[in-house]
């Protein structure tokens, strides 16, 4: 009896002792210090450094190889397939293997009696020890389990794909993000510097104006207008500064950046859009072929559908195959100490039975409502590939127009470079022209982006995919040349538009015959170059070959009566049929910058008849002497690229005689 009470005892106080540590304990500040310093550390571990400039297939690598949204579905995923390999051994047979010891204070027995005379037949006796071990082994199985569990496993094998396709959702919207945030970002990086120079040089002007405006120097109501222009121009300047920073910070922790961390993004030429895809029913059948969410209601309907099964299966009667049951008692008073058990049995649940017709209604109801889910989700679908072809489209002609309001902006400037005095109001309107331009060139880099923008949620809409089965094992440089490589192939095979089939676009040779002396012509040509890239003036390497040949002169001695002309000849391989474009404008001096101005102007003002003419037969076309556009700086002006086709740029080139 003792023993039985130090027991209880003993079992007592350590339920109590149990109870006692249930108290909350909230963690300590030492602790929270240490799991964010292990989270942060977690968040930027493995990570290739950057060696160079990030080119926007880089950038997507990046963002997709390191970002914690899609590492986290990498995780569910892995979590379903590990439950999925789980739920197959549910199915197995029930094979169980027991011991125990049993212990009493006292004997177990009994006394008899006789059923007729009511007297006691036999002394107490007792066929059990009082400590005796106990062993079992039972191998059974239940149909009725089988069953349910053969479809409970089917529907860890499709949650397994529906993670699969939450997967390659995660990873077309951080390449949609990617693709916004990138070319905004490339915008940022070439705008920035000139952002804060032109704020620093209007808030110059502005001290100016006022300080014209004390000394009488300008009338004040065109002194409060300049001011006022200048104003606005620095409040768009530090939206649009505000704009450019925040998006290079976006670009930043897409890629998983640590804060603070320099970056430097590739520089190089705008990449041709391709044109607006008129195969809009052909994109709309894959859209409902390939997007993740039509898949995943696919396989929600096959779990839903099993799970009604599954209660089906549960009506049914149940069979238990008890196949062996191993028994073991060491008891001395058994006559046989060991022993096998086996047979069958079967169960029946009649209530469930009757449970049938209901569950069959709802299983019908479950797979209309099913349907009808998806239908709608993909009428949605449908709806976001045509909207996207149409905003697509919508933002290459807003690219158009941008590019246009930039050229135009860019001429203005010309012009009041050209006009510039040492007058206080012509050093006003210069500035002005030049915040004015700078604001259309943003524009024009947020157009493209737009457009960029805009195409990517068209693939998205479409549901396209650009990575490889398996990135685990891929480091940046690969990752990023899948991405061009696949992005590639689709652009070539799932997109059709109504771009005139012809030869590909190659460079057109072109050379400089004269020039002002101690003029650089190849910066000249340069200059030309640019504005070709900027006007879209190609020629195809099929037809006759044919060669763009310019001669730049200065006539007049007065300053600010001099002319510049530039003469254009288009002609074939042998020299023959030239066809002619001229150009002239005012210049204040005969410079390198005044001379690229006009050079400039002269690709804007021609460039539809050049397209015409490469495509044309001969023909001489001669345009009059317009008024004074002029000098400027081309570098200054954002280069621009075509939206249709790949295409390359007429070259200019000459030698410095």
């Amino acid at each position: 009896m003792n023993a039985l009470k130090l027991s209880v005892l003993a079992a007592v106080s350590v339920a109590l002792a149990g109870c006692s540590s249930m108290n909350p304990t909230p963690f300590t500040e030492s602790q929270v210090k240490d799991r964010v310093a292990a989270d942060r550390a977690g968040m930027y571990a493995d990570q290739e450094p950057i060696l160079e400039p990030i080119t926007f297939e880089e950038a997507a690598a990046r963002a997709l190889k390191y970002n914690l949204d899609y590492r986290l579905k990498l995780m569910e995923t892995a979590l379903a397939q590990g439950l999925q390999d789980v739920s197959r051994w549910d199915m197995m047979p029930r094979l169980l293997v027991g011991a125990g010891y049993a212990s009493r204070s006292n004997d177990s027995g009994g006394r008899s009696i006789g059923i007729v005379s009511r007297e006691e037949t036999l002394s107490p006796s007792t066929s059990q020890e009082r400590n005796h071990t106990q062993a079992n082994v039972e191998l059974s199985w239940n149909m009725l389990d089988f069953g349910v569990s053969y479809y409970r496993t089917k529907q860890k094998a499709d949650q397994y794909l529906m993670a699969k396709e939450r997967e390659r959702k995660v990873i077309q919207n951080v390449l949609q993000d990617t693709r916004n945030a990138y070319w905004r970002a490339l915008g940022a990086q070439k705008l920035i510097a000139r952002v804060d120079d032109l704020m620093t040089r209007v808030e110059a002007a502005l001290k100016r104006s006022r300080q014209a405006e004390q000394q009488g120097l300008l009338p004040q109501p065109t002194a409060l207008a300049y001011q006022r222009a200048l104003l606005d121009a620095v409040s768009l300047l530090s939206v649009r500064r505000q704009e450019l920073e925040l998006s290079r910070a976006e670009l930043a922790a897409l890629m998983t950046l640590p804060p603070g961390t320099t970056y430097t993004l590739a520089d190089m030429a705008e990449p041709t859009l391709p044109p607006v895809p008129t195969n809009v029913s052909a994109l709309e059948e894959m859209a409902l072929q390939r997007r993740p969410e039509l898949m995943e209601e696919w396989y929600r309907k096959r779990v839903t559908a099993n799970d009604i099964k599954a209660a089906m299966i549960l009506a049914m009667p149940g069979i238990q195959f008890d196949f062996l049951n191993a028994q073991y008692d060491s008891n001395r008073f058994l006559y046989n100490n060991s022993w096998i058990d086996s047979g069958i049995s079967v169960s029946w649940n009649l209530f469930r039975l009757a449970s049938l017709p209901a569950l069959q209604r709802a299983h019908e109801a479950q797979n209309k409502t099913d349907d009808y889910r998806r239908m709608a989700l993909g009428m949605a679908i449908l709806t976001q590939v045509r909207i996207g072809v149409q905003r697509y489209a919508l933002a290459a002609n807003d690219l158009r127009l941008a590019r246009e309001s930039a050229r135009v902006d860019a001429r203005l400037l010309n012009y009041a470079k050209a006009a510039a005095t040492t007058r206080v109001d012509s050093e006003l309107e210069v500035i002005r022209a030049e915040a004015r331009d700078l604001l259309t060139t943003y524009q024009q880099f947020a157009s493209y982006s737009n457009a960029q923008s805009a195409w990517g949620r068209l693939y998205n809409s479409i549901g396209l995919d650009v990575l490889p089965e398996q990135i685990a094992g891929l480091d940046v440089t690969t990752l990023a040349q899948s991405i061009a490589r696949t992005t590639a192939e689709w652009e070539q095979t799932t997109f059709q538009s109504s771009q005139p089939v012809g030869g590909a676009m190659q460079p057109l040779p072109v050379s400089i015959d004269e020039a002002p002396a101690g003029m650089d012509r190849a910066a000249l040509a340069q200059v030309g170059t640019d504005a070709l890239i900027r006007h879209e003036v190609l020629a195809r390497s099929t037809g006759t070959p044919q060669t763009l040949r310019l001669t730049v002169t200065v006539q007049g001695g007065q300053v600010g009566t001099r002319t510049a002309t530039v003469s254009m000849r288009l002609t074939d391989a042998e020299g023959a049929a030239p066809r002619v474009f001229t150009y002239a404008a005012v210049v204040g001096e005969v410079t390198q910058r005044a001379l690229g101005g006009v050079v400039d102007a002269a690709m804007a003002a021609n460039a539809p008849k050049l397209v015409a003419a490469l495509e044309a037969a001969p023909v001489a076309v001669s345009v009059a002497p317009a008024p004074a556009p002029a000098p400027a700086d081309a570098m200054s002006m954002a280069p621009q690229h075509p939206l249709t086709a790949s295409v390359q740029p007429l070259r200019i080139s000459g030698d410095v005689k």
